[in-house]
């Protein structure tokens, strides 16, 4: 009895040790590309940080361009920021239909527009500015990512995720009859344990 208790104990500290050990991992995630008319939209943006315990000041930027080419010049406007903890929607085309849908770290940035229109395809930047705090002195980094979005009448459909729908079927499927063939396989070694006591008392 106290050997099972130990047992129990050493388990339940590995547990906790690893509950402890285990941390949010931040994966660097394209945004999706296309929006459906009337409807939501995130646009994504992961801005990771390889070392999260250090501090950083940091500050978003988020711009919008009716088209991107080589050979025309840049019209880019400025749509939203997030500066000093604060996220801010700024006057222009899309006042009162953005919204923030970052992290509390500051590693997703994304913002998400509602209602979408067909006037909201184009280029979107995402500017992404952070200022380290060290003892000695504040290195920075700056990061921009290019997102470029199309709006149609009705969402197309992705053919990975009617893939994933089929094989979490087939999953489930497989999952429930394995676990028949146990319930009968516990339940006729049960049963023939009971007859091999059943006899062995006659």
């Amino acid at each position: 009895m106290v050997t099972q208790t130990r047992v129990h104990q050493q388990t339940l500290v590995i547990l906790i040790c690893l509950v402890h050990l285990s941390q949010p991992v931040c994966v660097d995630v394209p945004s999706a590309t296309e929006a459906v008319l009337g409807k939501s939209m995130k646009l994504s943006c992961i801005a990771c940080l390889k070392r999260e315990e250090i501090k950083a000041k940091t500050r978003v930027d988020w711009y919008y361009m009716p088209n991107k080419e080589n050979d025309i010049p840049i019209d880019k406007t400025h749509i939203y920021k997030y500066e000093d903890d604060v996220p801010q929607e700024v006057d222009g085309p899309f006042k009162g239909r953005l919204r923030w849908n970052g992290s509390q770290d500051l590693q997703d940035v994304s913002i998400q527009i509602n209602n979408v229109t067909h006037n909201d395809s184009g280029v979107y930047e995402c500017h992404v500015y952070r200022e380290f705090e060290f003892d000695f002195f504040t290195p920075s980094v700056f990061l921009i990512k290019d997102i470029k979005l199309r709006v149609k009448e009705r969402a197309s459909q992705d053919p990975t995720a009617l893939y994933s729908e089929i094989m979490m079927y087939v999953l489930l499927v497989f999952l429930t009859l394995w676990l028949v063939v146990e319930m009968v396989y516990c339940y006729r070694k049960i049963s023939r344990s009971d007859e091999q006591v059943q006899d062995t008392a006659y």
